[in-house]
Formats: C-alpha cells, sequence, structure tokens
C-alpha cells in the first residue's frame, strides 16, 4: 500500500490547471456552432450537412471516453491531459484551412478523438487529489469552465467572424492551445506516492479494478442514461440556437452572440452552486431534486419554442440552462463519488461517453428534422422535450445496489 503526499495548495493548483484546459477545450469546441454559420454560406452547406459537422466532433469524443479514462487509470493522468491539448490544438489550426464537407468533417472527428481523453483525466485527477465529500465542488468548477465559455465564445465569435473570419479564428485558438500545451507541461503535476513501512503489514494488492468493475455497477447504467439525455437537450441548444436565432428570430451575428451570452453567464453561478450543494445534500435526496430539475428543463424548452418576444426566449433558455447545469453537475459527480478511485476515470469516461454520443446524435437529427419539416424547429424541440423527460425518469429510479467493489487507497 502507498500514501498520496502533496503540499496543502497542491489540489488547488491542479483544480485550476483542469478549469484553465477545459476552458480552452470547450472554447475550440464551442466555436464552430458559430462559424458553421459563415462556414456554410462559404461551402454552401444544408441544414443536414451542418448537423453532419456539428456532429462528427462527438463521434470522436465518444468513442476516446473509455480509452482515454482507462490510460488514466493505467499512466496517470498527466501523461493523457498533455497528448489531448496538443493533439485537439493541433486539429483546431487544421479546422481553419478545411476545403470541403469532407475534409471539415474529417478534422472535427479527429479533433474529438484529440480532446476525448481530457475529461476523464480530469476526472481523474480530481478522484486522487479530493476526497469524497469535496469531488462535486471540485468537479463543478472545472464543468463551470462550460457556462463561462458559454459567454465569452458568443460574444468573440459574434465579433471575430465579422471582423477577421472564420479561418484566422481558428489558426488563433489553434495556437493558444499549443502556448498552454507548454503551460501544462511545466506545471502539471501528479502526487507522488510513498511505500508503506515494511515492518507494517499491509493486505495483499487488490486485483487492478477495470472496465468491467465499472459496467456491473447498475448507477453507473442509470447515469449513463440520464447523461445522454441531458446532453441531447445541451448540445441540441448549444449547436443549433446560433443558426435559429439568426435565421429564425432574425437577428444579425453581433445580436446573436450579445443575447447568446445571457444565460451562459447565469449559468456560471449556477453550476458552482450546484456543485457545493450536491456535496451537501444526503444521498437519495440529490437524485430527486435532480429528477425535479429535469422536468423544469422540460416544461422551459416547450415555452422557448412558443416564446412570442426574444426577451422570452432567451428567459426561458436561461431557466433551462440552470437546470440543465444542476442536473449534469449531479449526474458526473455521481460518477466519481460512487466509484473507487481506481476506476475513477474509467467510470467518468463511460458515464460521459453518453452525453458525447448524444452530441453525435443530437445536431444531426435536428438537421435532418429542419430539412424534413420546410425549416421548421416545433419537431425538434419536441425531441428535446422528450429527452428531458427521459433524463428525469432515469433519474428517479436510479437507486444504489450493492455492488462489491475494491477499496479505495488511503491518502493523506
Amino acid at each position: 500500500m502507498s500514501k498520496v503526499i502533496h503540499s496543502k495548495h497542491f489540489k488547488h493548483i491542479i483544480l485550476a490547471l483542469l478549469f484553465l484546459g477545459w476552458c480552452l477545450g470547450n472554447l475550440d469546441r464551442f466555436v464552430i456552432n458559430y462559424a458553421v454559420v459563415s462556414i456554410s454560406e462559404d461551402l454552401g452547406l444544408s441544414a443536414s450537412s451542418q448537423g453532419i459537422i456539428l456532429s462528427s466532433f462527438f463521434l470522436g469524443y465518444a468513442i476516446m471516453q473509455i480509452p482515454g479514462g482507462a490510460l488514466a487509470d493505467r499512466f496517470g493522468y498527466r501523461k493523457v491531459i498533455l497528448f489531448s491539448l496538443f493533439s485537439w490544438s493541433v486539429f483546431t489550426m487544421i479546422t481553419g484551412s478545411a476545403w470541403s464537407l469532407v475534409s471539415l468533417v474529417l478534422v472535427r472527428f479527429l479533433f474529438g478523438i484529440g480532446e476525448g481523453g481530457f475529461f476523464p483525466s480530469g476526472s481523474k485527477a480530481i478522484a486522487v487529489n479530493y476526497p469524497v465529500n469535496q469531488r462535486s465542488s471540485a468537479m463543478s468548477v472545472m464543468l463551470a469552465s462550460g457556462a463561462i465559455m458559454g459567454v465569452v465564445t458568443p460574444i468573440i465569435s459574434g465579433f471575430a467572424l465579422e471582423s477577421i473570419g472564420w479561418r484566422t479564428l481558428f489558426h488563433i485558438f489553434g495556437i493558444i492551445g499549443l502556448v498552454i500545451t507548454v503551460l501544462m507541461f511545466f506545471f502539471l503535476k501528479e502526487p507522488a506516492r510513498i511505500p508503506a513501512p515494511a515492518n507494517i503489514s499491509s493486505p495483499a494488492p487488490k486485483k487492478n479494478a477495470s472496465l468491467k468493475t465499472v459496467l456491473k455497477s447498475p448507477i453507473i447504467w442509470g447515469l449513463f442514461l440520464s447523461y445522454f439525455s441531458i446532453y441531447a437537450v445541451n448540445w441540441g441548444l448549444s449547436s443549433w440556437m446560433p443558426t435559429y436565432m439568426v435565421n429564425v428570430r432574425g437577428l444579425n451575428l453581433k445580436e446573436m452572440g450579445m443575447l447568446s451570452a445571457i444565460p451562459g453567464l447565469i449559468g456560471i453561478i449556477t453550476m458552482l452552486l450546484g456543485g457545493y450543494l450536491m456535496d451537501r445534500i444526503p444521498a437519495g435526496k440529490d437524485r430527486k431534486i435532480s429528477a425535479v430539475f429535469g422536468l423544469i428543463v422540460a416544461v422551459a424548452l416547450y415555452l422557448m419554442s412558443t416564446a412570442g418576444s426574444i426577451a422570452l426566449f432567451i428567459t426561458y433558455e436561461t431557466i433551462v440552462r440552470i437546470a440543465a447545469g444542476f442536473v449534469s453537475t449531479l449526474i458526473i459527480s455521481k460518477s466519481v463519488k460512487s466509484m473507487p478511485e481506481t476506476v475513477a476515470a474509467t467510470a467518468s469516461g463511460f458515464v460521459n461517453t453518453g452525453a458525447q454520443l448524444a452530441g453525435f446524435l443530437t445536431p444531426m437529427l435536428i438537421g435532418f428534422l429542419v430539412d424534413a419539416s420546410g425549416g421548421s424547429y416545433n419537431t425538434a424541440f419536441i425531441m428535446l422535450i422528450g429527452f428531458a423527460v427521459i433524463c428525469s425518469v432515469s433519474l428517479l429510479f436510479n437507486r444504489r445496489t450493492q455492488t462489491v467493489l475494491p477499496a479505495e487507497p488511503q491518502t493523506t
């Protein structure tokens, strides 16, 4: 048996670096949702083609979730995070040089493969460096990067796309990513482990836990379905709201960018608050509360689809983002709380695979639905409402059952 040793502030440094890296990851993946309007004009793409472009990233990203988590569990989170940062930054730059639908789809797929290892590795870092009763709060800080980029990305994109163009924008973001990779190389560390003294008896080491251990846990399967459903809503809105607001609501890129930032701004606060509360709500009640929030998402989506003004539309979207953020924080933090540290990255990667499969399917499905209905988004909203209800029901009935798991190593 070994003990983890690190300085008093070590875990906070790790969390700050994870936050910085995931801010970049969310920025690089979100910008395509705004740039696709300009890309489609340049390359003459239909709504279905836009959906394929937006979905291609998530196919690669989903494929890499479980392998990325397994690699982090086996070799440590630092190596996987560094490789992930470097590779997705390179493919971000290459996105700016794409010349056709096929090239864009291929590059975005490889971008997803590159970025896929970061999140499960980051979850592993949190599981290693934080006790169980602090993991929801720490996870909410990393997840808050998505809410922050939900504010920053539309503002940057709205102005940059009209001034420097989408190609230059992707080149700049790729270069920024390489700079952050160098920063991570020097400052991202793993805690040192020292062996227990030889004169102290310790139990025989257990056989390494694996994906098989994770798949035997019913709660993980429930979290997988819940995460798939709530992220079908998240990615459906994130990928298509910019196009919807320009084509249906009649906004220009700058107006769209400024208004899209409002739900994200409020979401930053609620994401952090959600993580804080989840560490303090008794087990079982958190599941029921989140199920209620899932139903709130469904109702607010319906109100969005029928809103008679932009002000009401943004108000209801903000409610959706708040409630969905709370649900998302519960689900992913539950995955690192309910499983031992030895499989934390694998468990997180498996659950997050559900979210990324939703990211692959939903934008593409919305594109086909919009084309099939002659430009109407009504059917798309009905689909998203259905996913919100599925998420709520799944959380309500997802109860912990007895599962034999390896003991978690002692830490100091």
